[in-house]
Order: C-alpha cells, then sequence, then structure tokens
C-alpha cells in the first residue's frame, strides 16, 4: 500500500454550477483540509457534496449545504475532514455567488 499526500483541489474560484473538483482516480481518497474564503464584499453560501462512483451530485450525498461565508470569511469545513472517497468518488461544489469564494483542499491518497 503506497500513500501519497498530495493537494486535492488546487486553490481556486468555486463556480455557481455545480462542479466537480477532485475525483478519486484508482486511489482511495481521505480529505485531510478544505478551506473556503468568502473574498466579496457579500455573504456568499457553498455547497459540498461527496459522491460515489456512478452517482451524481444531489441531495443523497450533499454534505454541506449552503454554508454561508461572511465577507473576508474563512472556513475549514470540519464536516469534511477524514471523510473517505472510493476509487472513483469525487468531490463536487455548488457556489451561490459567482466569483466569490475561494476553495482549496489537500488530502492523502491511498492505493
Amino acid at each position: 500500500m503506497a500513500i501519497n499526500v498530495k493537494v486535492l483541489i488546487p486553490a481556486k474560484i468555486a463556480a455557481n454550477t455545480q462542479t466537480t473538483q477532485y475525483t478519486a482516480t484508482n486511489v482511495s481518497t481521505i480529505i485531510d483540509k478544505f478551506t473556503a474564503t468568502n473574498f466579496s464584499a457579500a455573504a456568499a453560501t457553498l455547497s459540498v457534496n461527496l459522491v460515489t462512483q456512478f452517482d451524481a451530485a444531489g441531495n443523497q450525498n450533499l454534505i454541506i449545504k449552503q454554508k454561508t461565508l461572511l465577507p473576508s470569511e474563512t472556513y475549514t469545513f470540519p464536516e469534511l475532514v477524514g471523510q473517505v472517497l472510493q476509487p472513483g468518488g469525487f468531490i463536487s461544489t455548488l457556489a451561490g455567488t459567482a466569483s466569490a469564494i475561494n476553495i482549496r483542499s489537500s488530502g492523502r491518497e491511498v492505493s
């Protein structure tokens, strides 16, 4: 068994459409950190899904629904820390506002 510590989602702006941000390709993945920062002047929301292979993002795999981030707020999503994605599983996000929230995630891939 090999363990690779890596950035799962490089720092980027979360889109206001449901977007796959990371896929566990041929590995199991443990999420160690997921951070979001609202860089806008107004409150903004972010939803996060942890989706299994052959499924689609929806209410059945919604982990965080519309977490409100105040202007300049950073949130570290403890709800995601320690969660495991099996091979083919993925992280999907949906921002309530375009160009308002930066996200980044790191973790371990196990093969």
